[in-house]
């Protein structure tokens, strides 16, 4: 059958089988659009504000237009590195006009793909600012730091690293097996003399490219004209649920995300944005980085890796007037304030905030605001690929929403809820499905990857009523994340699709039951996910972190020591308190005082940590393989 245009209402419709559900569904929503321009939503569809505009520059063109504007106001405060570390916006201006030249004396030009592994300190702040004028941030050229300070750890070497990528470091000439496009590495010696580096002939020293021109003020010229759709940056996602993948991020996408995250807080040139995420994941380098550059504001690093007590400590003694973090950050933050390590005073110039990267507990937010006085905290939610930022709440929001939503959109962004098993389905109000959203905001791709890209990113024709935009390509991307969308368009993320619970064919949201455990007294962390089971297929397990002070006690079966992974050493302390005890019961009991039987724990693993990645996030598939471990050891141990 042929299929020809025809016009019902203001849709264009397709005639034929295969378009036909789709004009149908088109002029079923013609009614619930008009509805939207009334105010309250109809279905599971919003779109954000038109205003303000996009911005059109590129990363650097913006970035000049600070520099005049704001330029003898400190752009970057690094704690750990002293006086150097504190940059004025015409000092890291000058700076990155230094390092570009002497990156494209060593053969760096518009198109190769820059590595970068370093902690949050200034270098990586001017580095980030350089590549967006000359390249890509990925993989022709390596700038890596000697060693990189993990949180609770001793620092790490990064030369054993290096040894794995170049044949010989004392070569004059680099050579790379393991990576033959690579051209050069370039050392940030940050050991302080705990790693001899005099003798890595092959590697090229930071410091080397800032001292070799005098020409200070000259701003670099790319090689040819930048273009705000072009790839700036080959930003690697976190590896919560599979092997992380490299999503190709614009100046255009970067720029904007940037700009209106820091406009929805309300930042402006007098704030001090204190930041312990890393600039190598969105949340530092885009939330922060970029989110700051874009107001005037300053950013605040208080240790290379995070260190809560370096971060308390650098809100304190700076002034800070806001904080961001995930919710491991912020509960190691305010276990500090509780055990008296931290004093809990000097926080009256916080404002605001960002609590992003996993779901945040309302018994968290309520912590956060009291301890904290961050009254004015947000949330944001969004994923690598989108930019990353879709749905974030305002200071200004009801509190209720602040602490059970993610907010509603950002300006120039749609989005809607769909079925899971019907893609084209958007879904009524308040139903649960998948979150999907569009906007200039979508990635371009995985890198080298068309197959895991076409799985998420979709491209459809759009069939609007002004004929203008009719014959558009929409791109939509598919979250993986459960959602449902209220009436004034706040969305509310409900979890991973992937670590939803089906026990006995009924869908259990980790969540709930974490945000039940996370309000108990004793519970410092908490994690839950789905364990396979003979009888309903899966189970449901929660994964304890106790507060210090509180002994995890043994059931009156025995039972009581599953995953046991916490030294004694670990409660003591002077603010142990030892008459404190948390059994597997006690557990159960408060879940199923809250809660319906079916969301109680069947298993209860105590831990010291979690899995986690180098951005803080909690891997969950992890801690499924060490409870199903765990278990088969007890099965073998009762035999």
């Amino acid at each position: 059958m042929t299929a020809s245009p025809w016009k019902l209402g203001h849709k264009t419709l397709l005639s034929g089988r295969k378009h036909w559900s789709e004009a149908c569904r088109g002029a079923q929503n013609l009614g619930s659009r008009t509805a939207r321009r009334r105010g309250l939503l109809t279905e599971s569809y919003a779109e954000g504000p038109t205003t303000p505009p996009l911005l059109t520059q590129t990363i650097p063109q913006h970035f000049s237009s600070i520099v005049k504007t704001h330029g003898d106001r400190l752009a970057v405060i690094s704690r750990a590195q002293g006086a150097i570390g504190r940059l004025t916006y015409r000092d890291l201006d000058e700076r990155s006009n230094i390092l570009a030249r002497g990156l494209r004396e060593r053969g760096v030009k518009k198109g190769d793909r820059v590595a970068v592994s370093l902690g949050n300190n200034w270098e990586f702040a001017v580095t980030t600012q350089v590549i967006s004028a000359l390249t890509h941030l990925e993989a022709a050229h390596l700038i890596i730091g000697a060693e990189t300070s993990l949180p609770f750890k001793q620092p790490r070497e990064n030369v054993t690293l290096l040894k794995t990528i170049a044949l010989d470091l004392s070569a004059s000439n680099l050579i790379s097996a393991s990576v033959p496009s690579l051209k050069n590495i370039i050392l940030v010696d940050n050991a302080y003399g705990r790693v001899d580096t005099s003798s890595f002939s092959a590697t090229i020293p930071f410091h080397e490219l800032l001292d070799e021109t005098s020409n200070r003020n000259t701003e670099i010229i790319p090689d040819s004209e930048l273009n705000k759709d072009e790839i700036v940056n080959i930003q690697f996602t976190s590896g919560t649920t599979s092997m992380p993948k490299a999503a190709c991020l614009t100046h255009h996408s970067i720029l904007n995300n940037g700009y209106f995250i820091g406009t929805r807080m309300g930042l402006t040139s007098s704030d001090i944005v204190c930041c312990p995420p890393p600039l190598f994941h969105c949340f530092g380098c885009i939330l922060g980085y970029m989110a700051t550059a874009t107001h005037g504001s300053a950013i605040l690093f208080p240790s290379e890796a995070f260190n809560p007590h370096a971060t308390l400590l650098s809100i304190q003694e700076e002034g800070a007037t806001a904080l961001y973090g995930v919710a491991t950050m912020f509960v190691a933050e305010l276990e500090l304030l509780s055990n008296g390590t931290v004093p809990n005073t000097g926080f009256q110039n916080l404002r605001t905030g960002i609590a992003a990267g996993s779901s945040v507990p309302s018994h968290l937010m309520s912590k956060l605001h009291k301890e904290l006085n961050l009254t004015g905290l947000t949330i944001c939610y969004g994923m690598t690929e989108t930019s990353p930022v879709s749905c974030m709440t305002t200071p200004d929001d009801p509190l209720e929403k602040r602490i059970d939503s993610v907010g509603r959109l950002l300006p120039h962004v749609e989005a809607k809820v769909v079925s899971t098993t019907d893609r084209t389905q958007i879904l009524p109000i308040g139903e649960r499905g998948e979150l999907v959203v569009s906007g200039y905001l979508v990635m371009k791709g995985y890198w080298a990857d068309k197959e895991h890209t076409d799985e998420v990113r979709v491209v459809e024709q759009v069939h609007e009523e002004h004929w203008l935009e009719r014959g558009k390509e929409k791109v939509w991307m598919h979250t993986g994340d459960e959602a449902e969308m209220d009436s004034e368009g706040y969305v509310k993320i409900t979890g991973r699709i992937k670590d939803l619970i089906i026990r006995g064919g009924e869908n259990i949201h980790p969540l709930e039951v974490e945000n039940a455990l996370f309000a108990h007294d004793l519970v410092s962390e908490v994690s839950v996910v789905g364990i396979p089971d003979e009888k309903y297929g899966e189970a449901v397990a929660a994964f304890v972190v106790v507060h210090k002070g509180v002994r995890v006690g043994v059931d009156d079966k025995g039972d009581g020591n599953f995953g046991l992974d916490v030294e004694t050493s670990n409660f003591d302390g002077p603010h142990a308190v030892r008459s404190k005890i948390l059994r597997m019961k006690d557990v159960r009991e408060w879940v199923k005082g809250q809660l319906s039987h079916h969301l109680v724990p069947k298993y209860v693993f105590w831990v010291s940590e979690y899995p986690k990645t180098a951005s803080g996030k909690i891997q969950k598939f992890k801690l499924r393989e060490m409870g199903v471990t765990w278990l088969k050891e007890v099965e073998v141990r009762n035999k």
